[in-house]
């Protein structure tokens, strides 16, 4: 007798749920009484007026959907307008927007290692995305120990050829920032690119926002690429990759997730677009965000919770377990407030958490609502 193909699912989601770790969906209204700090709206720009009416406007002039690929007819005035303000803001040569941040990692991993015998150097820590990206690459990929400069060093040494390493610019888990201005040196030292995914970098570092790379001082460099999303502080939605000219030219000509996926809706390049500019306007955007996070992590430190200390907008508190995380964060939003949780397999190091996003519309007062409510709620208060 044939069991049917799909029991096996069955069984895994079981193994799931004894274990703590199944995942549902909550679909959220549009108007949440929850204050907010699960989110990634690191600037407070996705409902900011100005950034609305753009997506609509710009969905109302050319349409709720980019009608194919970005090299048949998805690409519109409002794109290349995009790029170039995004490439001037965080000061590169030149950049190429995708329809998410997801995609322009894969495209840029893959793009930059399709020199046969190259070597991706990647951080034990570093998103799913890059993950998958070397995945795909077919690249032989060496993976160091978090944040370890000389650890990379040591895999261009062994490798003696051509290589290129990726890391996140600020790690979602802990919200720690990677050592560029080291990985550069060691990078250049070998002879090798650095890739770097800035998604929770730009908006929030540099000056004014503009990014990891110009904070680093790499920005513009000949043998830097970077990465980000236009979720988070652009408050919209896609992707983008920064870089030398040379370097997009061959992305538009080789990067599968860019050839072959429809391109970014209209209203999202919009959008992206007027947050962009707000965020060049109002440079103490960014700052406050820094401020913002720094302070939730003193005072929950101050609380006895085990906090890492924040490199940009995201603060972590550890848990116990899968099982305290999900209770911890179920307490929080039902006492009006919305936190991320981590678990395993998400997390690199196994360690369960509880994660707040900083925002820089946040109030001294939701600050101190958003600190007792989290303390409160922690699973050592039961």
């Amino acid at each position: 007798m044939h069991t049917h193909p799909f029991d096996w699912l069955d069984e895994q989601a079981e193994a799931r749920r004894r274990a703590g770790l199944l995942r549902t969906l909550t679909p959220r209204p549009a108007a949440s009484p929850l204050l907010d700090l699960a989110g990634n709206d690191y600037l407070g720009l996705t409902r900011h007026p100005a950034v609305a009416r753009a997506a609509a406007d710009a969905a109302l002039r050319w349409g709720a959907g980019s009608t194919g690929s970005r090299l048949v007819t998805g690409t519109t005035e409002l794109h290349a307008e995009l790029e170039s303000e995004l490439a001037d803001f965080c000061g590169f040569e030149a950049a190429l927007v995708l329809a998410s941040g997801y995609a322009a990692n894969l495209a840029a991993v893959t793009a930059l290692t399709a020199r046969p015998g190259t070597l991706v150097v990647s951080d034990a820590y570093n998103h799913a995305s890059l993950i998958d990206g070397c995945r795909l690459s077919r690249a032989r990929t060496a993976v160091v120990p978090h944040r370890d400069p000389r650890a990379a060093a040591g895999e261009f040494a062994a490798h003696g050829g051509p290589a290129v390493a990726v890391t996140d610019s600020v790690f979602s888990v802990d919200g720690d920032a990677a050592d560029l201005p080291a990985l550069a040196r060691v990078c250049r030292a070998a002879g090798a690119g650095l890739l770097v995914d800035d998604a929770h970098g730009l908006g929030v570092l540099g000056e004014g926002g503009r990014g990891a790379a110009a904070a680093a001082g790499l920005a513009g460099d000949a043998d830097v690429v970077v990465t980000a999303t236009l979720s988070k502080s652009l408050g919209s939605q896609g992707g983008v990759v920064l870089g030398p000219a040379r370097v997009i030219r061959h992305l538009v000509n080789t990067a599968r997730t860019f050839i072959f996926d429809t391109a970014l809706a209209p209203a999202a390049a919009g959008g992206a677009l007027a947050a962009l500019r707000l965020a060049r306007a109002e440079p103490q955007r960014a700052a406050r965000v820094r401020e913002v996070a720094r302070e939730t992590a003193r005072m929950l430190a101050g609380e006895g919770l085990q906090v890492c200390e924040p490199d940009a907008a995201v603060v972590s508190v550890r848990a116990p377990s899968p099982e305290a995380a999900v209770r911890w964060a179920a307490d929080c939003r039902a006492a009006g407030l919305a936190v991320g949780c981590f678990r395993p397999p998400s997390v690199p190091d196994g360690v369960s958490r509880v994660r707040l996003t900083a925002r820089a519309d946040l109030t001294d007062a939701q600050l101190r609502t958003v600190v007792g409510t989290v303390a409160a709620t922690a699973p050592r208060a039961r």
